[in-house]
């Protein structure tokens, strides 16, 4: 049994209620909550807020009845992590023990279909603890991200010890993006941070691993998601 979870808190200082903002004749949390709904691997769909407008929306789309989150996730310091092992907690109280435990960023609309589904084969062939998507990083702490010693001149931030001449030469470095999460109940349960176990990399393209953080990343996010819905890629 997968657990199809949606996390969308109330308050946003970047766009004020980005998640329940207008993008292209949707809410925002629907391009995402569509997909859990639309797939025929999800089980059950849960959305977990501190919104009463959000979670009202959600049950109208057939989401189980969890109740809002407590106060103390409803913070914009809350971590993902708890707010993962509540929502878990209400669930299997209804349903049973799940199988795996699938969220999906709603700040990430730029998903596709075969995202989720890459995901959930990816844990089902590795038996990971976790499955996080990941975008190759535009930048790298080995050659090109820089940081200023107590004088104020720029370093590299992670020398080695040879040096860095070209970007091919640095290691491979990671953005973590919140298009799809698959977690094992049991780690999801008994472990206290989300890196603590065997966490492996859905690459997915940057193209599609941006996310609503600002306003500039929304209007970038609503060219793109037109320019999806135009090659009919959302079909």
């Amino acid at each position: 049994m997968i657990i199809g979870h949606i996390g969308a808190r109330a308050g946003s200082k970047g766009v004020p209620n980005k998640n329940f903002r207008m993008l292209h004749g949707k809410h925002l949390i629907d391009w995402s909550l569509d997909q859990l709904i639309a797939s025929d691997r999800v089980d059950h769909v849960v959305v977990s807020t501190d919104s009463p407008e959000i979670y009202e929306h959600g049950l109208k789309r057939g989401g189980l009845d969890i109740g809002l989150r407590p106060a103390h996730l409803a913070t914009d310091t809350a971590a993902k992590w708890d707010v993962w092992q509540h929502a878990l907690a209400q669930v299997e109280v209804q349903v049973g023990p799940a199988d795996a435990f699938l969220d999906l960023d709603c700040t990430s609309p730029l998903r596709l279909p075969r995202d989720i589904d890459a995901g959930l084969d990816l844990f089902e062939d590795a038996q990971p603890d976790m499955v996080m998507s990941c975008c190759e990083s535009r930048k790298n702490p080995y050659f090109n991200m820089l940081e200023t010693d107590a004088k104020g001149a720029l370093h590299v931030s992670k020398p080695l010890p040879h040096g860095v001449v070209a970007r091919q030469q640095a290691p491979m470095v990671y953005d973590h993006v919140g298009l799809v999460y698959v977690v094992k109940p049991r780690y999801l349960r008994t472990a206290s941070r989300l890196f603590e176990g065997h966490v492996i990399p859905l690459i997915v393209p940057n193209e599609r691993g941006l996310d609503v953080d600002s306003p500039f990343d929304w209007d970038v996010i609503d060219f793109l998601l037109g320019k999806q819905i135009a090659e009919g890629l959302r079909d």
